[in-house]
């Protein structure tokens, strides 16, 4: 188990999966848009993959950067970035593999989301693969409080921008992408829900 740790650091189990699956290999570009403190990179920095990320937050890029100096040690520190996803300055069909991982529900509002959306989309390859966790409310209708449009009040007192099916199968379709994988959801004693979307964008 220390061993798996050591070698999978802390991370997503569903992106976890998409590894053991065989769709994410060895000579990928990966970009994890909203890095945080790059939890879901340990593998691929240490696997030697080519790795970038971005995130608004500074401090999480810092932490991702010495996390990268250590493992990748050959890794410009310059592949990681202090940007909103909105404006990532990486060039279009850039990476093989998308990171998104509690990042999208963070939006304000529709406007925030697609355009966060859209950022993430657009530096993707097409035949690539963008897998993206985010709050939904698929399994909780009618337990989370509307506050304004899309946004709502959790019941663990978190707010959050959540999607649900019907919004997902719409923006897979109008992105020009398809599901890799159906819908998954976990529910947390009904105090907020996570869903995973994995999408391949159409060449």
């Amino acid at each position: 188990m220390a061993d798996l740790l050591e070698q999978f650091g802390p991370i997503d189990i569903y992106l976890f999966d998409q590894i053991l699956r065989g769709r994410i290999a060895r000579g990928m570009r990966v970009l994890d848009a909203g890095c945080g403190s790059g939890r879901n990179l340990v593998y691929f920095l240490r696997e030697g993959f080519e790795v970038f990320a971005a995130d608004a937050d500074m401090q999480g890029v810092e932490s991702t950067r010495r996390l990268a100096s250590s493992l990748a040690p050959g890794l410009p520190a310059a592949n990681f970035r202090v940007e909103n996803i909105e404006e990532m300055s990486f060039p279009d069909d850039f990476a093989d593999v998308v990171l998104s991982s509690a990042v999208l529900h963070f939006a304000r509002g529709d406007d925030q989301f697609l355009a966060m959306l859209r950022g993430t989309w657009r530096v993707l390859k097409p035949g690539g693969l963008l897998f993206c966790r985010l709050a939904s409310s698929i399994g909780m209708e009618g337990l989370m409080r509307r506050i304004d449009g899309r946004r709502h009040l959790l019941p663990d007192g978190s707010e959050r921008y959540p999607v649900d099916a019907e919004l997902l199968g719409k923006l897979t379709a109008e992105l020009g992408g398809r599901l890799l994988d159906p819908l998954k959801t976990t529910v947390v004693q009904n105090q907020r829900c996570m869903t995973t979307w994995v999408v391949r964008k159409n060449a």
